[in-house]
């Protein structure tokens, strides 16, 4: 596997998303409260884009009636027939013993180290203003 740089930090906010295509792979960048999360951008029903699904969070009951909002943003519901998965690892919550789908490793390193590699870049002389989010393929 090898990093690529995907995005300046700045071009994903909190709550954002942005697709990028690396090694011919569509991969789903997500900004959890500026922790970044990549997920292969084909839901494993029928191929539909989560990069277009809805960020939400977990109803959970302790007990009956007894019902608790928790992790809001962190689960994505596909965009065509509502399957849900967990951003920070791909685990379904339509049938978790079976399904997911892919996680990368996602990563923020600063700009002068991209330049000095082991990052897939271009090499030319630059100046470090800001932080790059880095995916790893």
């Amino acid at each position: 596997m090898s990093w690529h740089v995907v995005a300046p930090v700045s071009e994903i906010p909190p709550g954002g998303r942005k697709l990028v295509t690396v090694r011919g792979r569509p991969i789903a960048v997500f900004n959890l409260g500026g922790e970044f999360f990549g997920l292969l951008n084909r839901c494993p029903h029928q191929g539909g884009s989560l990069c277009e699904g809805v960020l939400t969070g977990l109803v959970e009951a302790v007990s009956p009636g007894d019902y608790i909002y928790t992790r809001p943003g962190e689960i994505l519901r596909c965009p065509w027939h509502g399957w849900e998965f967990d951003v920070r690892t791909g685990q379904s919550h339509t049938d978790p013993e079976k399904i997911r789908t892919r996680a990368y490793p996602v990563g923020v390193e600063a700009g002068q180290t991209v330049v000095e590699g082991p990052y897939v870049a271009e090499t030319i002389p630059v100046k470090v203003e800001e932080n790059y989010i880095v995916v790893d393929v």
